[in-house]
């Protein structure tokens, strides 16, 4: 499903990361990077900033703040986390999306995106173990979907026509996107786990998470930011890049989106978003952590400087020791 208009194509970025294995460059990156300031105006970009791309799972904090506008009201800020998550499946990701539904009379059964095994490995071996196979509740944005059926509920709307485009739930979300970002939704697409995509570009995006983290206390896009900083282990993984992150400095708010999208915003610090032309997710990370601290506002405290290295300069291995690493090349 598309716009009836054609949208601006994105254009594609510069060379952004390269692969270097034993000193040697055997692959790169092109990309596009957005930064912002805390007011949300543009100070620097690489490539093409400008562009709608499709948001992918980096929206979720904004459709996180849609639902709570439409009046889902989470019993604590780790559902709202969850909400906001691409999860991996672990017992406390499904945990919290199991109580979205019961407090809202729902069980897995009202969701509709994939069944799905966790993508964690050891929560996937023990259910496979186990015997216990496919469930819509351990599908990576099965947060997302078990609060959209609870916003349903909580707003008078029909849960079983949440995914369609022209449904209240969406276009709620749309008008929250429009208002954050600052720009109209260029296209609308079907996502991955099947509910509507919208394009925006990278600048947008930017902005949109600097407002999250800039917000006044009380509102909805601080309530999503201050919830997923309290919980990064349920934003992703343990362990995973986002978790990780958010732990080593301090208000930092980071989202994944699949196709390569990434961001990240800080109070103060402004805001960055990243595409990685090819979709890898190697490089979203590292990209959009060296441009946040050597493009835009980001300072990192000296207890973090070795967590955030490691996750601007991951390395290779190669026979079971370090042979080489990620290079940005911003």
């Amino acid at each position: 499903m598309t716009s009836p208009s054609s949208p601006t194509r994105y254009r594609g970025g510069a060379d952004v990361a390269e692969i270097v294995r034993s000193g040697f460059a055997e692959s790169f990156h092109r990309g596009s990077v957005a930064v912002v300031d805390p007011r949300g105006a543009l100070v620097a970009s690489v490539g093409d900033a400008t562009s709608p791309v499709f948001l992918r799972s980096a929206v979720k904090p904004l459709l996180a703040v849609a639902m709570l506008r439409a009046g889902w009201q989470p019993a604590d800020a780790a559902e709202l986390a969850v909400a906001a998550a691409s999860h991996r499946g672990e017992p406390a990701h499904v945990a919290r999306v199991e109580a979205i539904l019961s407090a809202a009379g729902l069980d897995g059964d009202a969701l509709q995106c994939p069944a799905d095994l966790p993508s964690d490995p050891a929560a996937r071996d023990a259910l496979v173990a186990a015997g216990v196979g496919p469930r819509r509740t351990y599908m990576t944005c099965s947060g997302k979907h078990a609060a959209m059926v609870a916003t349903c509920v909580a707003a008078g709307w029909d849960p079983g026509a949440y995914r369609e485009p022209d449904h209240p739930l969406q276009r709620a979300a749309a008008s929250v996107i429009e208002q954050l970002t600052g720009e109209p939704i260029a296209a609308t697409g079907v996502d991955g786990c099947g509910v509507p995509v919208f394009a925006v570009s990278l600048t947008g995006l930017a902005r949109a998470s600097a407002r999250l983290v800039e917000a006044a206390e009380g509102t909805e896009e601080r309530a999503v930011a201050d919830a997923m900083r309290a919980h990064p282990h349920l934003v992703e993984g343990a362990g995973q890049a986002d978790a990780r992150a958010m732990e080593a400095v301090g208000g930092l708010l980071a989202k994944f989106g699949a196709e390569g999208l990434h961001l990240l915003a800080a109070p103060g610090a402004g805001a960055v978003a990243v595409k990685i032309d090819d979709g890898a997710q190697r490089a979203s990370m590292p990209v959009a952590l060296r441009a946040f601290t050597t493009l835009g506002g980001l300072s990192v405290p000296a207890s973090a400087k070795q967590a955030v290295d490691d996750l601007t300069a991951p390395e290779l291995w190669g026979g079971g020791r370090p042979v080489g690493h990620l290079r940005t090349l911003l």
